[in-house]
């Protein structure tokens, strides 16, 4: 059975305000021109903005206490005039702030939260813990890409300020170019070949995921929901994209709570360095009996490279994947 899709938020629309939040690494981690180009756009967006009171804190983890990012989180939950967040970027610690978020709070006030990557903690510990979506889906730092953001851009307007279910479309081009440096590089746009059907077939389900080796670290806790029909999506960076270690990190996530249940998978694209060929990903989903009969599709738009949609985490979405055609939707976010 298909979990229930949880409650959106209020829509977004010119003029709401956005506050920025630091629940992993600081906002002294990000280039004052990345930080410049990202202000710029977002208030060229109609946007007002705001920074959370510790933001810029940073300890020898580039990070600060947990208090002091609980507080600030709560502060923007409480405060009625914000009506969205941005987190800043990443990290390894935001798993930290897990049991001593105030939920009922949260559950209260839905409000849109947008980030992705090690913020995969929190989007899968709010869902599970208030039923609200949020969103996967940029950070702060990456409106200040200049020129590899407004797919970005246009993928998080439409998920974030419209309610009508819509069919997302790849990106033109992609880049892995290290853009957030404070020097600007040189940058590489290739066309993007579009997803990759690993397994034909249709599925729809509540899209629960991220970071693979981040929704890992909620194994066994209350923060991890069940996975039983569920659109699952996963992406991950470094090492941990790597072949061994993400056919290895997969198997783990199959076998939790309704692993074995899913209705669908979809994968984000993985960075040359991952060194992650079309074979060897063939080969992993075919090793995963949890798999079989079901939808799995690769080279979609989220994960660590630019430009990125955003998805609603624990809103509904479906996937129809034939052997030379994909279509993704958003039903409910």
């Amino acid at each position: 059975m298909t979990p229930a899709p949880g409650r959106s938020p209020p829509r977004l629309a010119r003029g709401s305000h956005l506050r920025i939040l630091a629940p992993a690494r600081s906002l002294q981690h990000i280039a004052p021109r990345v930080r410049a180009a990202a202000d710029e756009r977002l208030r060229g967006l109609g946007f007002a903005l705001s920074f959370g009171h510790h933001v810029e804190e940073k300890d020898e983890f580039n990070s600060t206490s947990v208090a002091h990012r609980v507080a600030d989180l709560h502060a923007a939950w409480e405060d009625p005039a914000v009506q969205g967040m941005l987190t800043v970027i990443g990290g390894y610690n935001s798993n930290q702030l897990l049991r001593s978020i105030d939920y009922r709070l949260l559950e209260r006030n839905p409000k849109v939260f947008c980030g992705y990557s090690d913020i995969t903690a929190l989007h899968l510990a709010i869902h599970a813990k208030t039923g609200h979506i949020t969103y996967y889906g940029p950070h702060y730092s990456n409106f200040g890409d200049v020129e590899g953001a407004d797919y970005s851009v246009e993928s998080f307007l439409q998920t974030t300020t419209t309610a009508n279910p819509f069919e997302v479309s790849p990106s033109r081009s992609w880049s892995e170019d290290a853009w957030f440096l404070p020097a600007p590089v040189p940058r590489h746009f290739p066309p993007n070949p579009g997803p990759r059907v690993l397994q034909p077939g249709k599925a729809e389900g509540v899209l629960l995921g991220g970071n693979l080796c981040t929704v890992n670290l909620l194994q066994g806790t209350e923060y991890l929901p069940d996975l039983a029909g569920a659109l699952v999506f996963v992406e991950d960076v470094g090492e941990a994209a790597t072949p061994p270690y993400f056919d290895r990190n997969l198997q783990s996530l199959l076998h939790q709570k309704g692993g074995d249940q899913i209705a669908g998978l979809l994968i984000g694209r993985f960075q040359s360095q991952a060194n992650m060929t079309d074979s060897l990903l063939e080969k992993i989903v075919a090793s995963k009996p949890e798999l079989e009969g079901i939808p799995v599709v690769s080279g979609f738009d989220f994960g660590h490279t630019t430009p990125m949609m955003t998805l609603p985490m624990g809103g509904r979405g479906s996937v129809e994947a034939a052997d030379t055609s994909v279509r993704l939707r958003w039903l409910d976010h």
